[in-house]
């Protein structure tokens, strides 16, 4: 979830766990992420979902672009902070307050975002509802961390193997047939706050057949 516009992915667990770790003040600088930016310039606007969305700066942006947007959050005070910034800015959003488990099994969008996701591996029906929310012909766009420092994530109570990985959502679109229009480890340009010591995204984009 760290990164420089939003948190990003915390759709598991519990709302009023993640109310606390946003705290009374913003958490994000309020600007969209990189990858999104770079990956979703060009696309011609539809629906999105943006799965984890937080404080809306992702929302926000593809708002801003057109797009119809969905933002999905439980922590209800990252997303009244997302309302009053969609507000301010005069763009309207949806913005749902509950996890990807709970989305409505015929919500489907042109693109699915997700950057730096917590999504528990469970039973792996996770996965199967996030490449359900894509509309056949859509994107998924999933950005995670590279390199996780597993020592540090232990001390923090993260287990990363407890998750879904960027791996796992390789795997699970090349067993669908989706194709895969981009694989990669991009460097990302340094940023402020929980997620400075993160210098490398690994991307996946796949389009739904």
């Amino acid at each position: 979830m760290d990164q420089h516009g939003h948190g990003g992915g915390h759709e598991h667990g519990h709302g009023h766990e993640w109310d606390d770790r946003y705290g009374e003040e913003p958490m994000w600088s309020g600007r969209p992420n990189e990858g999104l930016v770079r990956e979703v310039s060009g696309m011609p606007p539809g629906t999105v979902l943006d799965v984890g969305c937080g404080e809306g700066a992702d929302a926000l942006w593809l708002a801003q672009q057109g797009w119809r947007v969905t933002g999905l959050d439980v922590s209800g005070r990252a997303l009244a902070r997302a309302a009053d910034a969609a507000s301010a800015a005069g763009v309207s959003i949806e913005w749902r307050h509950h996890g990807l488990e709970d989305l409505p099994s015929d919500a489907t969008y042109d693109l699915v975002s997700l950057f730096y996701p917590a999504l528990l591996r469970g039973d792996g029906s996770i996965v199967a509802t996030l490449l359900g929310a894509v509309a056949p012909g859509g994107t998924l766009l999933a950005v995670h961390h590279a390199y996780v420092d597993r020592e540090r994530a232990a001390e923090h109570g993260f287990d990363p193997d407890d998750y879904v990985g960027h791996d796992d959502l390789v795997a699970a679109v090349t067993a669908a047939g989706w194709t895969v229009e981009q694989v990669a480890e991009v460097e990302r340009a340094p940023v402020e706050g929980p997620g400075a010591h993160h210098h490398t995204d690994q991307v996946l984009r796949a389009r739904r057949g």
